[in-house]
């Protein structure tokens, strides 16, 4: 017995190509909901007054003052007026989802912060609940 089969090599090569784009954009999707999840870990995290490493600093007594004067709380939240953080947003594409600061201004006041109080970045649980966000997505 013999099978003889046929194909359009053509075709083939176009269904293939467009279940890569297919797959490719559902990556893409899925690392821009990790990031934007990442970027709500980072703000609810700091908002409590904890960044990736733990608790944060105390203020120092002068600028503890400073902020009650401006009635703001003690509590290390790194949001004196909320821009800094507002400011962080992300991008993706099919390999890789950056968050960062779309403000000069906003990325130097971070990177600053991030040497006294290290916010910007994940500890291992929360990578493994960014991961778990990935997969999810990415079906």
């Amino acid at each position: 017995m013999q099978i003889k089969i046929t194909t359009n090599a053509k075709e083939i090569a176009k269904r293939v190509k467009k279940q890569g784009k297919e797959l490719s954009d559902s990556v893409k999707k899925a690392l821009s909901i990790t990031a934007q999840a990442g970027v709500n870990i980072i703000e609810d995290r700091t908002s409590k007054g904890v960044g990736y490493k733990g608790r944060f600093k105390p203020y120092n007594a002068t600028y503890a003052a400073f902020r009650a004067s401006k009635g703001r709380g003690s509590l290390p939240d790194l949001q004196f007026t909320g821009q800094m953080l507002g400011s962080m947003t992300t991008k993706a594409n099919s390999k890789q989802a950056e968050i960062f600061f779309s403000r000069a201004a906003e990325s130097k006041k971070a990177a600053m912060n991030d040497k006294k109080r290290p916010f910007f970045g994940f500890n291992s649980s929360e990578e493994k609940k960014l991961g778990k966000i990935f997969f999810k997505a990415l079906k």
